[in-house]
């Protein structure tokens, strides 16, 4: 995964404004994200209702997915920009966190697309997997698969000589502990594969959906707004695809700007991982009209 504690900090040390700017521009929106994340997660706690629908027990899984990603996202984005060094058996299971939370964002967007498509399609009588009292087993599989690729990532041997035991104080960022091309290749291997599914699938429940609205002559208010809800799922998928063509656009930028690489890494982190998911609860949160009830 490509975001901030991948900069080359050791190279060149923050200068202390860049480094206050930074902390100023992510926390103001971290706070106010997280408080938002709370009260939507007390009113899906104290209502049963949202807990016996398989949208709200997915939108609520995924609200929790992209609070444990910005935590230890943000988390990190302090410590590089601290320079704080610590123990790698401390650094590994944040890293880990961060991957997996990333990945499984992807996961759930394809799962929400597909949820969607048979409430349309199969409105009286779903498929087993898709009711309120089973699609806590895909929830688990989401989590099982989004967290097995980055751990065995981290089992591949690393290349760097620098990590001696598990004990040595490291600066955590993925380029530190995961240096080996093994590890470089297995992680690019494994973003075109969760991508390309997950893209293929938002795709063809939009075609299926769309197709449908001509069809419908009654309910096609409800499968307009399921054709938006996917349309969005697409519009978030877009933007996690971009975050993993931030190497590339670095090198491309800092050849043409008098910006430093940390600088366009820092917007690219911040504009294409951290602002989808603080958009997430006010995109799938707020156009809920019964969510938005409970809320006000």
């Amino acid at each position: 995964m490509q975001n901030l504690t991948d900069l080359p900090f050791n190279a060149t040390p923050p200068s202390s404004l860049s480094v206050i700017i930074k902390v100023c521009v992510v926390i103001p929106l971290f706070c106010p994200f997280l408080c938002c994340i709370i009260v939507m997660l007390h009113v899906f706690a104290s209502n049963r209702q949202f807990m016996e629908t398989s949208r709200y027990v997915l939108f609520a899984h995924m609200l929790i997915n992209d609070t444990l990603q910005i935590l230890s996202s943000v988390l990190l984005f302090l410590c590089v920009m601290a320079q704080v060094k610590f123990a790698v058996v401390l650094c590994v299971p944040l890293l880990v966190i961060s991957t997996a939370t990333f990945q499984n964002t992807t996961l759930i967007l394809a799962a929400m697309s597909l949820e969607r498509y048979v409430a349309i399609f199969y409105p009286l009588q779903r498929p087993a997997a898709w009711r309120s009292e089973r699609i806590w087993i895909m929830v688990v599989s989401l989590w099982f698969i989004s967290f097995v690729f980055p751990i065995i990532e981290f089992a591949l041997k690393s290349g760097n000589p620098a990590v001696l035991g598990l004990t040595t104080p490291v600066l955590c960022k993925a380029t530190t502990i995961n240096s080996s091309l093994i590890q470089t290749l297995f992680r690019a291997a494994v973003s075109v594969l969760f991508f390309a599914v997950v893209a293929f699938i938002i795709l063809f429940t939009y075609v299926r959906i769309l197709l449908e609205t001509r069809k419908l002559r009654q309910d096609r208010l409800s499968v307009r707004r399921a054709m938006h809800t996917v349309l969005l799922h697409g519009f978030q998928l877009l933007l996690c695809i971009l975050a993993f063509t931030s190497p590339i656009t670095e090198s491309l930028v800092v050849l043409h700007t008098v910006w430093t690489r940390e600088d366009i890494a820092f917007f690219n982190y911040f504009c294409f991982i951290l602002v989808p998911r603080f958009l997430s609860p006010l995109i799938y949160g707020f156009r809920d009209q019964v969510l938005r009830s409970h809320m006000v």
